[in-house]
């Protein structure tokens, strides 16, 4: 495969080698059918991983800048080594922006939502994405609002 593919579609996904290489021979070098191929491929590794043990994670909060409303998270995963990884610690901080700004019920609504930085995407297939890149389970633990 061509190198230059192979690193352009690592550095817009973040992907091993590996997975781009394996993507960009099943679409036979036609990189946005590669890019739709890793995306399929998401679901599947979230799938694989979902039954394991999530005991590790980080908490992380906001606090809108009106300071009337903030959120705390509790995103959990596999491993310390994930969990002190900036791409984890970044995914929390935007879910619980997240939170802050749609104020889900419940965890099922808040995966269910669209994200608000890319509504494009759920929160769930954002979490997936990176389920993908750090090839462990990832869950939100839980979440509260508080609001004046």
């Amino acid at each position: 495969m061509d190198a230059n593919k192979i690193k352009q579609l690592r550095d817009q996904t973040g992907l091993s080698f590996a997975q781009i290489n394996k993507a960009l021979s099943a679409a036979g070098g036609d990189e946005a059918k590669a890019i739709e191929i890793l995306k399929s491929q998401a679901g599947d590794v979230a799938a694989k991983k979902s039954g394991r043990d999530v005991n590790e994670g980080v908490i992380d909060s906001y606090v809108h800048s009106n300071g009337k409303i903030g959120a705390m998270v509790e995103l959990l995963c596999e491993t310390d080594f994930v969990a002190k990884n900036q791409e984890f610690k970044s995914l929390a901080h935007d879910i619980v922006m997240h939170i802050t700004a749609m104020k889900p019920n419940d965890n099922e609504e808040l995966l269910a939502q669209p994200f608000v930085k890319n509504p494009a995407v759920t929160v769930g297939e954002l979490i997936t994405r990176i389920i993908q890149k750090v090839g462990e389970n990832i869950k939100v633990g839980r979440f509260e609002i508080f609001e004046i």
